[in-house]
């Protein structure tokens, strides 16, 4: 089971939009080495909506060629067409990667038997663990715990990234789900938390500017969850510590669309330009000396 900080990685793009692969090689060396447990590639935070399916291809090769087994590469291949996310599970399967994470479709909002009916047709076509990702601020579809429960039934569906920040919906579904369906925070705000009560771990945004202390945290959330009496209170007390350390960035990383705010912030980092594809444009000016206050606050910057 893939347990930690897990990245939804950036796809770093020249400023002409291309792709810039030497970039993103030298960001999933740069996690290897921070402790980042996985990489998510190609999820909402590498901009999936807006590559090509060669270029979504690539980006996972790459991500499994650079990251050469040290850590699991997790590849986004959701699509609001069940046949095109079958292709690309696929494909991801073929090029290496571990798993794939399966968002919910989005616009064209299924019903629940819908749902169900789609992920199941693409675990039965492709052979590769896979991972739900409920996000219904960004598809207008809300994943309900009755069809999380009947789909971790499925042998090859693992898991569930839940991002919806809500406490209770993640305690419901640690409650109701077989112990080995992994349940996964979707949102950095509220994921210490959520691993505190039996989460797997956290696929993060804020991990793309702060590796090693995401990793730290969610490293003592899981050994805390573990542990019993006063040695799991210590343990949950660093991290909730290490936690509010970087609090402001789990906020500010947000100020607008992700991953709009995160790419400025590695920009300003140097890992990298902040190119983004349209509609997505650079950071509003008025956001900048906000966001520069918080990555040097937190020792990002």
């Amino acid at each position: 089971m893939i347990e930690g900080s897990i990245v939804a990685l950036v796809t770093p793009m020249a400023r002409d939009g291309s792709v810039d692969y030497q970039s993103l090689a030298a960001l999933v060396e740069w996690h290897v080495v921070s402790g980042t447990n996985a990489i998510v590639a190609v999820g909402t935070t590498g901009e999936s909506a807006t590559l090509s399916v060669d270029e979504h291809c690539k980006v996972i090769r790459e991500t499994v060629r650079v990251s050469a087994g040290r850590v699991p590469v997790i590849a986004g291949t959701g699509a609001n067409s069940t046949t095109e996310a079958i292709e690309l599970t696929q494909a991801a399967k073929e090029a290496g990667a571990n798993a794939c994470l399966l968002v919910t479709p989005y616009y064209n909002k299924p019903s629940q038997r819908g749902l169900i009916a789609h992920h199941m047709r693409i675990a039965e076509s492709v052979a590769i663990p896979q991972i739900l990702y409920n996000v219904p601020g960004r598809t207008a579809c809300d994943m309900l715990p009755d069809t999380v429960v009947a789909l971790a039934k499925v042998p090859n569906i693992i898991g569930i990234k839940e991002a919806t920040g809500n406490l209770e919906r993640g305690r419901e579904l640690l409650a109701r789900c077989p112990q080995e369906f992994a349940i996964y925070s979707g949102d950095d705000a509220t994921a210490l938390e959520l691993i505190l009560l039996g989460a797997k771990g956290n696929i993060s945004v804020t991990a793309n500017v702060a590796p090693a202390q995401m990793a730290q945290i969610c490293r003592l959330g899981l050994q805390a969850y573990s542990a019993s009496g006063k040695q799991q209170q210590q343990l949950a007390q660093q991290a909730r510590a290490l936690n509010d350390r970087i609090a402001a960035l789990h906020q500010d990383l947000f100020l607008e669309a992700n991953p709009v705010p995160v790419k400025w912030a590695l920009a300003k980092m140097g890992k990298m330009t902040g190119a983004l594809r349209l509609p997505l444009v650079e950071l509003d000016e008025k956001f900048h000396s906000r966001l520069t206050a918080t990555l040097q606050s937190t020792g990002v910057l």
